[in-house]
C-alpha cells in the first residue's frame, strides 16, 4: 500500500507574526490507497470534501500578517483533522446528503490507519509550531461553509467562533461593524455544541493561548478578488482585536 502523501505542511515557517494560521480543511485530496472513498468526482470536489476558498484566504492573510501557516493536505472525508479520534464524525460515513462508501464498516485497524496517517502528523505539526514559537502564539483557524445546507439558506456571511475562551472573538466582534457591512455573527453557522472547536481546545485552551475560529460563507470567496478582499478584512480584524487586547492588558497592569 502506498501511504506516502503530505497530510500536513508548514508554510512561511519564518513568519514573525504571533498569529498562527491553521486550515484543517484546505484540501480535497484523496490519497490513492483510498480510491476516492467510492465517491463520484463531483462529490469529491464539493464542499463536503473540503472548505472551498479557505486556503486561499488564509494564504493571503499569512502574507499580510507574515504569519506561519499550517495546512491540512487531505480531504476531511478521509479524516477530519478538526475532530479527535473518538469523535463519531472524524471519519464520516455520511456527510450532509451524501453517503461515503469508503468509510462504511471500517475495522479498528483501518480506522487507526487514518488516525496515524492524517490526525497524528497534523496535530504534531501544530504542537511543534506552538512549542517552538518565541512568543505566545495566537491560534486562528480558517474555514468556509456552504450557503445552502440541507436546503436552507444561511444568512450569516462570516462567523466568529469560540469555545470557553471568548477573548479574541469578543475583540474581533467589537471592531467588526466599523470595518465591514457583512453579517458577521458569533458562533454561527456552528458553535461549540457542534464539536467544531477541537483544534481551538487542544492547542488554544490547553495552552492558555488566544484563539478563534473564522468561518466564511464560500460564495463570498470564489474569485481571486473576493479572496483578497476577505483576507484583508479578516487580517485587519485580527490585528485590531489584538491591539485592543494589548491596550486592555496594559491598562490592567498599570
Amino acid at each position: 500500500m502506498n501511504s506516502e502523501f503530505e497530510a500536513v505542511r508548514l508554510e512561511n515557517p519564518d513568519g514573525t507574526s504571533p498569529v498562527l494560521l491553521i486550515c484543517e480543511h484546505a484540501s480535497n485530496f484523496f490519497p490513492a490507497q483510498f480510491d476516492g472513498l467510492g465517491l463520484k468526482p463531483e462529490v469529491q470536489q464539493s464542499h463536503v470534501a473540503w472548505d472551498p476558498g479557505a486556503y486561499e484566504v488564509m494564504r493571503r492573510m499569512g502574507e499580510q500578517l507574515n504569519a506561519k501557516m499550517i495546512v491540512g493536505g487531505v480531504s476531511r472525508l478521509v479524516y477530519d483533522c478538526n475532530r479527535p479520534p473518538e469523535a463519531k464524525d472524524a471519519v464520516p460515513v455520511r456527510s450532509e446528503v451524501f453517503d461515503v462508501p469508503g468509510n462504511q464498516n471500517l475495522s479498528v485497524d483501518q480506522y487507526m490507519e487514518r488516525v496515524e496517517l492524517c490526525y497524528t502528523p497534523f496535530h504534531k505539526q501544530v504542537a511543534q509550531a506552538i512549542s517552538w514559537s518565541k512568543v505566545p502564539p495566537v491560534v486562528v483557524t480558517i474555514h468556509s461553509f456552504t450557503p445552502v445546507y440541507f436546503g436552507t439558506h444561511r444568512e450569516t456571511e462570516v462567523g466568529i467562533l469560540h469555545d470557553e475562551d471568548t477573548r479574541l472573538a469578543d475583540a474581533m466582534l467589537d471592531v467588526a461593524d466599523e470595518l465591514s457591512d457583512l453579517k458577521i455573527e458569533r458562533n454561527e453557522p456552528y458553535g461549540p455544541e457542534d464539536g467544531v472547536t477541537y483544534t481551538l481546545k487542544r492547542h488554544g485552551l490547553e495552552n492558555n493561548l488566544l484563539n478563534v475560529m473564522i468561518e466564511v460563507r464560500n460564495d463570498l470567496i470564489k474569485t481571486d478578488a473576493q479572496q483578497a478582499e476577505m483576507a484583508r478584512l479578516l487580517a485587519e480584524m485580527v490585528q485590531r482585536a489584538l491591539a485592543q487586547l494589548d491596550e486592555a492588558s496594559k491598562g490592567e497592569a498599570s
